[in-house]
C-alpha cells in the first residue's frame, strides 16, 4: 500500500463538475490499494473575486484580515470534494490549515512553514478515509490564520507528502508536465520525462511557472518525488526526482524567460569602499529584493557604474528610494533605468561537466541582432538581459540551437 498526496489546482476544481472529476480520479487511485491525501486550491478566479472585495473596503487591504478573507477560498473546496467523495460511496474528511496544525510563521500574505502535525490525518487513513486538505493556508504561533503567498498549494502539497514521508506528490494542473520552454511561445517545446530538483529550482526561479520554488525546496530537501501532470488526461508527466547520471548527459534541459523585471543603472558611482553597502542597505530594508548586480570597472576617474534588477513592481518605488541615495553618495551621472525588460535564460545540470555553453547562448542572440545588458550565471543556468520586445525570438532561438525538440539519448544507445 502507498501513501499518496495529490494537489489540483484551481483550474482542476474550477466548478463543481470538476470537482466531481477530480473526485472519480482520487477514488480511482484508492481503489488500486492507495492511502490518498488530497491538496485544494480555491476555484479558478475565486481568489481575485475575494481580492476584488477587500479592495472595496480599504485601498490597502490589512494583511491579517486578508489571510481569514482569502483562504475561505480553499475552505469551499474541500468540503465540496469531501461531499462528492460521500456521494459516491467512499468516506473523507476535509481538514483546514489550522485543524492539522500546518504551522507557520507569522508573516502574513507570505508565511512559510515551519512544521506539520500529522497525526490527526494518519488517524483518518488508517480508517480507510480520503483526507483533503486546505492548500495555501497555515496557522501561526498565536492562532491566527495565515496563508502561504502564491504557489502556496504546491508547497503545502509537498510539506505535507515530507511530514507524512509519502511514496510521491503528484501536481495536477492545466498542463501535462514540465516543456523544455513555454509551449505559448515555442513550438517545439518537448516535454520533459525526468528533471533534477536542481534543475526545477533554476526553473522555477528563473520565470517557469509550473511549481512554486518553496515546494520544489522541500521536495529536494526531504527527497518527495513529484510527478508533475495534468488534471485532464492520464499522460503520464514529469518526475522532478534527484540527479542521475543520465541528466548529467544532458547539457541544457529548458529555456525559460522572465518578464517580471526591471533594470536600474547609477552611473558615475565613486568607486569606494563602503559605496555598495550604501545603496543596497537601504533597498534591502525596504523589502526590495535585488536579482542580478553588476559594477562597471573603474576607467581611471575614480568613478563607475552600478547596475541592478528588481522586480518590475518594485521599480518605481526603487527609483524613488535611490533619488536621496544617489545625492548622497555623490553619483554624477544619476539613476535611470527601464521596466522592458527579460531575463533569458538557460538550464541544465550537464553544464557543470562542458565548456562553451554561454558563448553558444551569447553568438546565437548575437547572429539575432539581441543585445545583451546583463549576464549572470551558476553551474547550472546562463541568464541574459534583453529588450522585452525579442523575448520570443530568443526563446525559439535558443530552443533551437540547443535542439531541444530532440529527446536525449545516452552515448551508450548511440554505439
Amino acid at each position: 500500500m502507498a501513501l499518496i498526496v495529490q494537489k489540483f489546482g484551481g483550474t482542476s476544481v474550477g466548478n463543481p463538475d470538476k470537482i466531481k472529476a477530480v473526485a472519480d480520479r482520487v477514488l480511482r487511485k484508492k481503489k488500486e490499494g492507495n492511502q490518498m491525501v488530497v491538496v485544494l486550491s480555491a476555484m479558478s478566479g475565486e481568489t481575485n473575486r475575494l481580492t476584488d472585495f477587500a479592495m472595496q473596503m480599504q485601498d490597502i487591504p490589512d494583511s491579517r484580515e486578508m489571510d481569514v478573507l482569502l483562504s475561505s477560498g480553499e475552505q469551499v473546496t474541500v468540503s465540496l470534494f469531501s461531499m462528492a467523495v460521500k456521494a459516491r460511496g467512499e468516506d473523507a474528511i476535509s481538514f483546514l490549515g489550522d485543524q492539522v496544525r500546518i504551522n507557520t510563521d507569522s508573516s502574513h500574505t507570505r508565511a512559510r512553514i515551519a512544521s506539520i502535525d500529522t497525526e490527526r490525518i494518519k488517524a483518518e487513513l488508517a480508517k480507510g478515509k480520503v483526507v483533503t486538505v486546505a492548500g495555501f493556508q497555515g496557522v501561526a504561533e498565536n492562532g491566527d490564520i495565515t496563508t502561504l503567498g502564491r504557489g502556496g498549494s504546491d508547497t503545502t502539497a509537498v510539506a505535507l507528502a515530507a511530514a507524512l514521508q509519502a511514496d510521491a506528490c503528484e501536481i495536477f494542473t492545466d498542463v501535462e508536465g514540465v516543456y523544455t520552454t513555454d509551449p505559448n511561445i515555442c513550438s517545439k517545446a518537448r516535454k520533459i520525462d525526468r528533471i533534477s530538483y536542481d534543475e526545477m529550482l533554476e526553473l522555477a526561479s528563473l520565470g517557469a511557472k509550473v511549481l512554486d520554488i518553496r515546494s520544489v525546496t522541500f521536495a529536494k530537501q526531504y527527497n518527495v518525488p513529484i510527478h508533475v501532470r495534468s488534471t485532464f488526461t492520464e499522460t503520464e508527466g514529469t518526475w522532478v526526482i534527484e540527479e542521475d547520471q543520465e541528466m548529467e548527459g544532458r547539457i541544457v534541459s529548458g529555456v525559460t524567460y522572465n518578464k517580471n523585471e526591471a533594470r536600474i543603472t547609477i552611473s558615475g558611482v565613486p568607486d569606494q569602499p563602503g559605496i555598495a553597502a550604501k545603496i543596497f542597505t537601504p533597498i534591502s530594508d525596504a523589502d526590495i529584493l535585488v536579482d542580478m548586480i553588476i559594477q562597471n570597472q573603474d576607467t581611471g576617474n575614480g568613478l563607475t557604474d552600478m547596475t541592478f534588477t528588481v522586480v518590475r513592481s518594485d521599480y518605481q518605488r526603487t527609483i524613488q528610494l535611490l533619488e536621496g541615495i544617489v545625492k548622497e553618495i555623490g553619483a554624477k551621472g544619476g539613476v535611470h533605468g527601464s521596466d522592458n525588460i527579460t531575463k533569458i535564460s538557460i538550464v541544465g545540470v550537464g553544464m557543470r561537466n562542458h565548456s562553451g555553453i554561454a558563448s553558444t547562448m551569447f553568438k546565437v542572440l548575437a547572429r539575432e541582432g539581441i543585445n545583451i545588458s546583463l549576464i549572470s550565471t551558476s553551474e547550472i543556468k546562463v541568464s541574459c538581459v534583453v529588450e522585452e520586445k525579442y523575448t520570443e525570438l530568443a526563446v525559439r532561438t535558443l530552443h533551437d540551437a540547443f535542439e531541444l525538440d530532440k529527446a536525449y539519448i545516452p552515448e551508450e544507445e548511440n554505439l
